[in-house]
């Protein structure tokens, strides 16, 4: 239902208070100098709008131009209601001259707008571009727009096309007391300034882009005695009367010529024709007015005059004759009749007693007027001067000035309750509080681009410098303190006071004749007048008009609109009886949430006690008079209650609209200045009806206490008073105070952390695309949460709702469009309305606290959108870090889900959640809530309060279990997570789980508990998972393989742990071959002999994996190869067994590999893949012995390569020098010698000695590891070292001589025959190992005479060796007669058995035969 409206108007101050306005300055100096004993003008102000200011697709749609004129000063502010204006603020100075009265006309042309003013010096004219040519397109989306004065200072202002000095003759006689100037039909600029000696001279500009000259017309009496005598203009030049002196002027172009209408000191109105330099009409005012005696005598120095034209009035004048004690304006037509000839036609006389008026405008209806009284304070009224019988001027409801005095309670601080209200969004402008604060530190520096907060921080620390800076004691009491701060802070509040004053001085009054803005023009700001509505009018009326009206657009019912003014009347008395203190005392009681009737009470128990003017017994006299109170009360409830079912607002453009219009709607009013006068006045309706419902309470307590006294309804009505009105008038109370509240309270600058961290959580609750929220924060810096709020979202949603309802070519009336405004964006922050976007546009901007203290305020009373608002307060807790108090709000707001539209938003979600409840839906969204904000502890909380909730869905309970889990397993709780994990229905998500817990186990090295935990029906899952793991990731940076070892070995499964160490030691071996890697793989196959030695015998056996195989992970897709297709099935490889000696095998060969590794890095690469034979060439490359034959017994390796490379070594040795010995202990040291010197031997002694202790401990078949070293030796040149040759002797001497035959070593052959002769024969035979040397009873003898043979021709054939030769002929016959002696004896010995034939013959037979 829309609001009833009044014929009245309230004032609503557009305070620019983020910042101080700059202007810039622009000088124009002429040359001139002060004229002696100039006039002083008054300071005035004025305004211009632009044609199309009413409508809705133009640029320049609710955009208009002010001035103000001081002295030599003009400044000139360019403002709009739909966009901020840039550069829109000028400042100009006219040298040495003094703008005159009615000095600034402002005219829009096609392509420009032409500002023209006049000084008593001089006449200027500044040609600007117009808005529709400064934007060529059409589409004009920016929040910002660039002014008209943008480029205002690229203007030569000095030049002859914008400047001129008035005419010598002109000055002569003194300065110009008024002026007006107009554009021409053809572009001329002209001046119309009054002479102080009488009559108008006109000075008038050629176009500004034409040549020409100044061209000075005057107009004078001798002008229109030669119109109406005949005689010629220049016959007369008599002396002009002072009577004739213009005091007002004004223009008007008609029929292509230029009225000027003069109204002189002899109260006459003179109208001259410009085309004719004629006076075409001369009318005496006093005519109209009635009981005139003495008026003729007095000079009219405060006459004023207006005009305004309209197509169906034509051109109407209003003239203020300024009379003592009774003002009167008359309002009169202008008529021609034929042979063109004017007429002035009277319409209506209206009076006033006001002593002093500032301005007045005219309109095609109505006359507007501001006054000032003798305290100063400005009157401003209107009144309609067609249809006015009773001459009833309507009211307009000027804003008081700030109290005086502040109300410090005794429970509050001075300095926040100062602060709070210095910075009250209704009270002080920005510049007077920097003013009061230059002039408070004593200094002359001027402050310029001050944020709000930051103002707040300097008045702050002035005011508490002040105080410290006067302490003279060091002790103080807190009372005095209290009043030391009370008393300063007083101080600064004064001197606010005073400059506040100062700048709400009134200068003048502007009705746009467009769409029928009125605003009223003060020194240091604009303020606009609103249409008051019904319900405020009546509260606020002044006492006289009260009395005098007689019906109210609230009822159509008489007797009702009767009751309800006595009723109102009654309010009045209320309201005066209620002191400041009591006052004080309600609003405690609302803020601290008691009880509004309880509080009523009281209020009414202290006026009792201390109505010493019985203003108690009158209230019950007018109430006497009133017939049907209930009627009437609810007729002002209803009123007031602003609580409707219907949807406000929209989403978005009706459809079918234009671009155009779209673009136009999105900016329509929503300009800082608009913001600034759209959410006061919304706050000067909550504080008037917050006090009106104040009173109506204590009314009806009133009415309740006296009962049957007052009361002609009886005790029906007091029932129903009790039952319904009273409850009705305490919410309504309760409601506005919230209104009041959210108005007057200051937005906070928020951190970009801060926001983005608020976007995270509003995309995890999928509400950052809501149309409430994806408005986004805005470019404007909003004072109060209410401009907050209105900038983001209120503005669109009110725009799309008044646009829904009509045309987009309508004009935009004022009081239409601002009484529709105010009263929707109310209905919008109406907390009884479903709607919830002023708390979610809170959230979303991050008012945390504002957003607490209103759910606080609204919580004990206000039954909608309880559980939303729960939710919020869940929000401000969890960013305020206060979580658990945040989970108890979002468990109370459950309750709520299905009922409320906020909460049903949260639970749209997607397919998956698609059949859970709404309530396990919203706690879901919750959860994700919480996990984004990193609370754990309450994820696991809510999680296991929604389980209870969701036992029919086994879905969402695996979801939470598996939620649950996480977060245990986040926070360590590693019992509390398998736990979770147990109880999780679902197998895959169990299974998910069960990985997780694995992986993130072992990466915190918590093995212990991840063996521990039995895995009922589980077991199977963890070795697999585990597997996968270990099969999939880096062998050396993840260590599953040494966990599931771990896993089977606490579970007793040797087998398994060993075949896992094996698998673990196969792919170290494969995959990382590096000396880490190696030492590894040892390690892995010792424990892996571990295992199988712990069980039987029998079961001491592996399977063998396959080498090279890939491992499947269970869900892992089908591998393709490099066509595309899928790879073939791996072929199935027979089955290797692995029993315990061929992991013994595996063992020993990896460890000498890590043995080559260590002591040779570079050959870990390759040793790694070696095999055994491979390996044993490495070790003996690299001199590890040791190792060399340790691997070749294990896997029974011929041992010929570690002999011939010890030997090839020692050679290098006994060959090389220095550098090859120090070499050369390194790999000794890595073997083990045999034997321990305690001499100081060298490198090649060591190694030789290493050489014999090798021979001895590893012998072979007939010596052949002496053959081949000793054919290695003498290959190479090497004498044979005595000990080697004594230990072949004892092995095999013959193969000895063989080797010396072989490399042509006769003489050591020779002397190795000699004494094997006499071995043989028993001199020396322990040397050659021969038991038992040639004897009668020995086993028989053998030489191998095949050699010596070989011997004896070699040393026949040397001539050198002869001697040898010999020695070895005789030797051997030596050999011979022994044998025969031996044979001999051995014939004749008669105990020996026949058993053999041993003749002499067969024994010499036998010994050459053996050595063939």
């Amino acid at each position: 239902m829309a609001a009833a409206l009044e014929r009245s108007f309230i004032e609503i101050c557009g305070f620019e208070r983020e910042t101080v306005r700059r202007f810039r300055e622009v000088t124009v100096n002429l040359g001139v100098s002060s004229l002696p004993g100039g006039l002083k003008f008054a300071d005035a102000a004025g305004a211009f709008h632009y044609a199309d200011s009413g409508k809705l697709l133009s640029v320049t749609s609710n955009r208009f131009i002010h001035w103000s004129t001081s002295g030599d000063r003009v400044q000139l502010v360019e403002q709009s209601l739909n966009t901020n204006l840039l550069n829109n603020a000028v400042s100009l100075k006219f040298s040495h001259c003094t703008v005159l009265p009615g000095g600034v006309s402002i005219q829009e042309t096609l392509n420009n707008v032409i500002i023209l003013i006049s000084t008593n010096q001089s006449v200027h004219r500044l040609v600007l571009p117009h808005p529709t040519r400064m934007y060529r397109s059409e589409l004009v989306t920016e929040l910002h727009m660039q002014s008209v004065f943008t480029d205002v200072g690229k203007l030569s202002l000095q030049d002859s096309a914008h400047s001129a000095l008035l005419p010598s003759s002109a000055g002569q006689t003194g300065s110009p007391c008024t002026s007006a100037a107009w554009l021409g039909y053809q572009g001329d600029a002209h001046y119309a300034l009054a002479l102080p000696a009488g009559g108008i001279l006109v000075l008038s500009l050629p176009p500004h882009d034409t040549q020409g000259s100044l061209s000075v017309v005057e107009l004078k009496r001798s002008s229109m005695m030669q119109r109406l005598s005949g005689w010629m203009p220049t016959a007369i030049r008599g002396d002009q009367s002072p009577a004739d002196l213009v005091l007002s002027l004004a223009v008007r172009e008609l029929e292509e010529d230029s009225f000027i209408f003069a109204l002189c000191q002899d109260h006459r109105l003179r109208m001259w024709s410009f085309r004719e330099q004629a006076c075409l009409l001369e009318a005496d005012m006093l005519e109209y007015m009635p009981a005139c005696k003495g008026v003729r005598r007095l000079s009219g120095q405060g006459h004023r005059l207006r005009l305004a034209f309209s197509a169906t009035t034509g051109l109407c004048l209003c003239v203020y004759l300024a009379v003592p004690q009774r003002g009167q304006f008359t309002v009169l037509q202008l008529v021609a009749t034929d042979n063109n000839r004017y007429s002035l036609e009277h319409i209506s006389s209206l009076f006033s007693t006001q002593e002093t008026l500032v301005d007045f405008a005219l309109t095609s209806s109505d006359v507007w007027a501001l006054w000032v009284d003798d305290s100063n304070t400005s009157v401003v009224k209107y009144i309609n001067f067609e249809d006015n019988a009773a001459g009833q001027w309507n009211q307009v409801f000027v804003q008081p000035p700030p109290e005086e005095e502040v109300h410090v309670g005794v429970d509050l601080d001075p300095r926040e309750t100062y602060l709070e209200v210095l910075f009250s969004p209704l009270r002080f402008t920005a510049s007077a509080i920097v003013r009061a604060l230059q002039i408070f530190r004593r200094g002359s520096e001027r402050m310029f681009d001050v944020s709000w907060e930051s103002l707040k921080k300097e008045v702050t620390l002035a005011v508490e410098s002040e105080l410290q800076s006067s302490v003279t004691e060091f002790e103080f009491s807190q009372e005095e303190y209290r009043q030391l701060q009370v008393e300063f802070w007083s101080r600064f509040y004064s001197c606010c006071l005073q400059y506040q004053e100062a700048e709400s001085s009134s200068l003048g009054l502007t009705v746009s004749g467009h769409t029928s803005m009125v605003c009223l023009l003060r020194k240091g700001f604009i303020s606009f007048l609103l249409p008051c509505f019904a319900v405020d009018h009546l509260y606020l009326s002044y006492d006289q008009y009260l009395s005098s009206e007689e019906d109210t657009p609230l009822t159509e019912d008489t007797d009702v609109g009767r009751d309800v003014l006595q009723l109102v009347q009654c309010l009045r008395l209320v309201s005066d009886a209620v002191s400041g203190e009591m006052a004080y005392e309600m609003e405690k009681a609302l803020e601290y949430l008691q009880s509004p009737e309880r509080a009523a009470e009281l209020v009414l128990e202290n006026i009792l006690c201390n109505d010493n003017d019985n203003v108690i017994v009158d209230i019950q006299n007018k109430l006497q008079d009133i017939r049907n109170p209930t009627a009437a009360m609810m007729v002002l409830l209803r009123e007031m209650d602003l609580e409707t079912d219907a949807e406000l607002g929209g989403d978005g453009p009706v459809a079918g609209q234009s671009v155009n219009l779209r673009i136009s709607l999105s900016q329509l009013y929503g300009s800082s200045l608009a913001v600034s006068v759209v959410c006061q006045a919304v706050c000067h309706t909550a504080m008037t009806r917050a006090l009106l419902c104040r009173d109506l309470l204590l009314l009806q307590k009133i009415y309740l206490r006296f009962g049957d006294n007052v009361f002609l309804g009886g005790g029906a009505q007091l029932l129903q008073l009790q039952q319904d009105l009273i409850p009705r008038s305490s919410h309504l109370l309760s409601s506005y105070h919230l209104l009041k509240h959210i108005s007057q309270s200051l937005a906070s600058s928020v951190p970009m952390d801060t926001i983005d961290a608020n976007l995270q959580h509003l995309t995890v609750l999928e509400l950052s695309d809501s149309p409430t929220v994806s408005s986004g924060r805005p470019v404007l810096s909003p004072q109060t949460v209410v401009e907050l709020f209105y900038q983001c979202v209120g503005r669109k949603m009110v725009v799309c709702q008044m646009f829904s309802q009509q045309q987009s070519n309508s004009l935009l009336l004022w009081t239409h469009m601002m009484s529709n405004m105010v009263q929707l964006l109310t209905q919008l922050l109406w907390p009884s309305n479903p709607g919830f976007q002023f708390p979610e546009c809170l959230m979303a901007n991050c008012q945390y606290t504002q957003l607490q203290e209103y759910v606080r305020l609204i919580g004990p009373w206000c039954q909608v959108n309880i559980g939303s608002c729960r939710f919020m307060l869940g929000q401000c807790y969890l960013a305020n870090g206060e979580g658990q108090k945040a989970l108890q709000c979002f468990q109370e707001a459950a309750t709520e889900v299905e009922k409320e539209e906020f909460l049903m938003k949260l639970t749209v979600t997607e397919d998956d959640d698609a059949n859970s409840t709404p309530r396990l839906q919203y706690y879901n969204k919750v959860l994700r809530l919480l996990d984004d904000v990193c609370l754990p502890e309450l994820v696991i909380q809510l999680s296991s309060l929604t389980i209870s909730e969701s036992v029919s869905d086994a879905h969402s309970q695996a979801a939470l279990w598996t939620r649950i889990f996480k977060h245990h397993l986040d926070l360590g709780h590693n019992s509390e997570a398998y736990e979770a994990l147990t109880q999780n229905p679902d197998c895959s998500m169990q299974l998910d789980c069960l990985r997780q817990l694995v992986v993130v186990l072992c990466e915190r090295s918590q093995l212990q508990d991840l063996v521990q935990y039995p895995y009922v029906n589980l077991h199977d899952e963890v070795v697999s998972i585990i597997e996968s793991r270990a099969r999939g990731l880096d062998l050396l940076t993840h260590n599953y393989y040494d966990l599931l070892y771990a896993f089977h070995i606490v579970r007793h499964n040797y087998r398994k742990a060993g075949t896992v160490m094996f698998e673990f030691g196969m792919r170290l071996g494969r995959e990382v071959r590096t000396r880490l890697g190696l030492q590894k793989q040892v390690n892995c196959y010792l424990a892996a002999l571990n295992c199988l030695r712990l069980i039987r015998p029998e079961y001491a056996w592996i399977v063998q994996p396959a080498s090279g195989a890939t491992y499947e992970r269970p869900g892992a897709s089908p591998k393709r190869n490099s066509d595309g297709e899928f790879s073939a099935e791996p072929v199935k490889r027979q089955v290797d067994i692995l029993e315990l000696e061929d992991l013994e095998k595996e063992y020993i060969l990896s460890r000498s590999r890590l043995t080559l590794a260590q002591h040779h890095p570079p050959s870990a690469a390759i040793a790694g893949s070696a095999s055994a034979v491979e390996l044993v060439v490495l070790l003996v490359q690299t001199g590890l012995f040791d190792s060399a034959l340790t691997l070749c017994e294990t896997f029974r390796l011929n041992l010929t390569p570690v002999f011939e490379g010890l030997t090839f070594k020692c050679i290098k040795l006994q060959l090389g020098g220095e550098e090859s010995q120090n070499e050369a202990w390194t790999w000794l040291a890595a073997n083990q010698l045999s034997v321990v010197n305690t001499k100081e031997s060298s490198a090649t002694d060591e190694a030789w000695r290493l050489l014999a202790s090798y021979l001895d401990r590893y012998p072979s078949t007939n010596g052949q590891h002496h053959r081949y070293v000793i054919q290695k030796l003498l290959s190479h040149g090497v004498p044979l070292p005595d000990w080697l040759v004594k230990s072949y002797k004892r092995v095999d001497a013959p193969s000895l001589l063989r080797l010396f035959l072989n490399f042509d070593l006769l003489e050591a052959a020779a002397e190795l025959v000699l004494e094997y002769v006499d071995a043989v024969l028993g001199r020396g035979h322990h040397y050659f190992g021969i038991e038992r040397p040639l004897s009668a009873t020995s086993p028989p003898a053998w030489l191998p005479y095949t050699s010596i043979d070989q011997l004896i021709q070699a040393l026949n054939e040397t001539q050198t060796q002869s001697n040898l030769h010999n020695k070895v002929r005789d030797k051997l016959d030596e050999y011979h007669k022994v044998v025969e002696q031996m044979t001999r004896r051995r014939l004749a010995a008669p105990s020996r058995p026949p058993a053999r034939d041993r003749s002499p013959a067969a024994t010499l037979i036998g010994i050459y035969n053996n050595n063939q």
